[in-house]
């Protein structure tokens, strides 16, 4: 099996993974970073979004092979403490149910509003579109956006 060294959360790791393994079970099942989600595998929920390069992309279908020289970040290293503006709004706004989709939504969000810290209600709308709560949260989730937004400015 192939080994990689990638930086995740801004520490170098080193994996033997076969090359088509998808980042989310290397993340979830060779470095023990949980937080990430398993939803649907096919890249169309949402669940598994982590930042690659400050982007946010589905890890689930994502292959580690093609991730080399790529800052990974997942849910665990957006903050330390949980204090990134995104997920202060995400509490502050009460939006979770039952979490499942959180921490997808809020990697979603915070990639977003790294390039667009002004957002309209229709951009905040298109940029959370492909993120899927099984809750239906959605309401609390673009509220929690725009709050997320006065906090970056």
């Amino acid at each position: 099996m192939p080994t990689y060294t990638i930086k995740i959360n801004g520490k170098e790791q080193t994996v033997d993974v076969s090359e088509e393994t998808p980042l989310l079970w290397v993340l979830r099942d060779q470095l023990d970073l949980v937080g990430t989600k398993f939803g649907c595998g096919i890249g169309q929920c949402g669940a598994c979004t982590v930042h690659i390069n400050g982007t946010a992309m589905r890890s689930c279908s994502t292959p580690i092979s093609v991730i080399a020289d790529k800052e990974i970040t997942t849910i665990e290293g957006l903050s330390k403490n949980g204090l990134h503006p995104v997920q202060e709004a995400w509490k502050e706004v009460d939006v979770p149910q039952c979490g499942y989709c959180q921490a997808g939504q809020i990697m979603t969000a915070s990639a977003f509003l790294a390039k667009n810290s002004s957002p309209s209600s229709e951009e905040i709308k298109n940029a959370m579109h492909g993120n899927i709560c099984r809750c239906a949260a959605y309401n609390r989730i673009h509220k929690a956006v725009e709050v997320a937004a006065t906090k970056l400015v």
